[in-house]
């Protein structure tokens, strides 16, 4: 028996057993809307959507080609219309999620203003905009199934049982959000609060990074801190209990470290013994040796293989680590992440290259063989010149001519056909497939996507509307396009949801509803 099915027998039953108080109540317009809006609440969709990542992470672990996809979505009109685009073109939201980009909330939806990604937004930011992006997404279920409904009441006996079936097997436009908690805007108990909230919005999977709340850089800005592992873990912590509390067992924490540029840490880690873990931490410490005689007032020393040693210290009050242990770290952070709550990694680097994540990969999964990474496929990396750049240097360690080739140029527009260009253009094609092969990339994101993509579409339109083309500039770039490419929100009111308002009017008011969806509905036009 289908669930929508169920549903409509349950509304039987009630409208039968309470008789009078149900006498206007039609129990298949109650089991209607029932179906329409499966997710009662944030907790709800969080524990749906956490045993969808458990089942792809199981997925990947035994076949890395099914590895999974996100764009960041800075509005819930945005995220909505990814997912019915995605169900439009693929027939599935099958491991493609949603993220949730600290980046994005800091640059567009802070009351502050644009905002760089420095943890300075509201900390109830990101919870609003995971219960946006849910509420548009069950409108998007919400309004297919009208949308199907409508169809099963207009047609033939004979031609409703496809139509049903469709509604049985309705797939729902609610997918995992990766939601990102920056460095959990302060103590662990404020990780805590923030991650509950997240939870009840809806979040599945929370993101966290290892860097100084108060002084959080974007990982591709300088001047990133990070905190020593006992700091962090208590933050990871924090976020499990919040699952917990909330009854969400499944919950996934991904634990980001920034360590291969955070060359700065605000603390020198507790140690109690020779290679525990405070030790190693402060092991990539940038330290000199010194002698009684070269002591100075206000030193702070430490006892290090057997001899003193002074850290370096800036003006700032912050340490250094050693040029050059960025990697080490990383492999550090991301192994006692894991050994230690976390379900997935992230590895914050400063350019997109598989062998260099690779190279990191092989170390963590020689002591977490199942180790899964999280990766920003991020705008603030120049795509095009990195991979020609990689390719270039390829060619030359093979011996190959780059006479023709100018490096450092190599974005120039002439060589966008050229062979060097071809090819880096097929490596970016490939990246996802070849990183999650040879790179443990369980999941692609991309921070900023829908950030661009507004910028140029309204770019274009601006430049086309109020120049030459006038109206046509809008007619032709966009109008037209969504009609001939079956982009739904052309019929704007019916995304909106004006023909679900009828429906329910009807069901409300029977005969009497004063619909919008009548012959003078201009909408009637597409």
């Amino acid at each position: 028996m289908t669930t929508y099915k169920k549903i409509l027998e349950n509304f039987l039953t009630l409208k039968a057993s309470e008789k009078d108080a149900y006498t206007n109540i039609n129990p298949e317009h109650a089991a209607r809307m029932r179906w329409q809006n499966q997710f009662q609440t944030g907790v709800d969709i969080a524990k749906y959507t956490s045993a969808i990542m458990r089942r792809d992470m199981d997925a990947y672990d035994a076949d890395t080609s099914a590895y999974t996809q996100s764009l960041g979505c800075w509005h819930g009109f945005i995220g909505q219309q990814k997912l019915i685009s995605i169900k439009k073109h693929f027939g599935s939201t099958n491991k493609k999620y949603l993220y949730l980009s600290g980046w994005m909330v800091a640059a567009l939806r802070s009351e502050f203003g644009p905002l760089p990604d420095q943890s300075m937004h509201e900390k109830t930011a990101v919870s609003s905009l995971i219960k946006e992006l849910y509420t548009f997404l069950r409108q998007a279920d919400a309004r297919e199934l009208a949308g199907l409904f409508r169809e099963l009441d207009s047609a033939p006996d004979t031609e409703k049982g496809p139509i049903q079936e469709k509604i049985d097997n309705f797939e729902t436009h609610v997918v995992p959000i990766i939601a990102d908690i920056d460095a959990g805007f302060g103590n662990e108990e404020a990780t805590y609060l923030m991650a509950k909230q997240m939870i009840e919005a809806g979040a599945c999977c929370i993101q966290i990074e290892n860097q100084v709340s108060d002084e959080k850089q974007c990982g591709h800005q300088d001047g990133k801190v990070t905190v020593p592992h006992a700091d962090f873990l208590a933050k990871i912590n924090a976020v499990r209990y919040a699952f917990l509390e909330l009854g969400v067992d499944d919950g996934v924490i991904v634990a980001r470290t920034d360590s291969l540029g955070a060359g700065l840490t605000e603390q020198i880690a507790i140690t109690h013994s020779v290679g525990d873990l405070g030790d190693q931490y402060n092991s990539f410490l940038d330290v000199e040796d010194v002698s009684e005689e070269e002591m100075k007032h206000g030193d702070v020393l430490i006892y290090q293989n057997g001899k003193v040693v002074r850290p370096k210290r800036l003006p700032s009050n912050l340490y250094q680590f050693r040029k050059g242990t960025g990697e080490e770290r990383c492999i550090l952070d991301s192994i006692t992440s894991l050994q230690n709550g976390a379900d997935l990694i992230w590895i914050e680097t400063e350019k997109p290259h598989i062998g260099q994540i690779s190279s990191m990969m092989d170390e963590i999964k020689k002591v977490v063989p199942n180790a899964k990474l999280v990766y920003n496929n991020s705008p603030s990396f120049n795509w095009t010149l990195n991979f020609r750049q990689q390719i270039f240097d390829a060619m030359e360690e093979n011996g190959k001519d780059t006479s023709s080739y100018e490096r450092a140029d190599l974005m120039n527009a002439k060589y966008d056909t050229t062979e060097l260009g071809i090819e880096a253009d097929e490596k970016i094609r490939t990246f996802q497939a070849d990183a999650a092969r040879e790179a443990g990339i369980f999941h692609h994101l991309i921070t900023l996507p829908t950030y661009h993509t507004a910028a140029l579409s309204t770019d274009n339109l601006a430049k086309e509307y109020f120049g030459d083309k006038g109206m046509l500039g809008y007619v032709e770039g966009v109008q037209r396009k969504e009609i001939r490419e079956g982009v739904a929100s052309v019929k704007h009111q019916n995304m909106a949801g004006s023909d679900m308002g009828d429906d329910h009017k009807e069901y409300f008011a029977g005969d009497a509803a004063l619909k919008a969806s009548g012959d003078d509905n201009t909408m009637n036009q597409f």
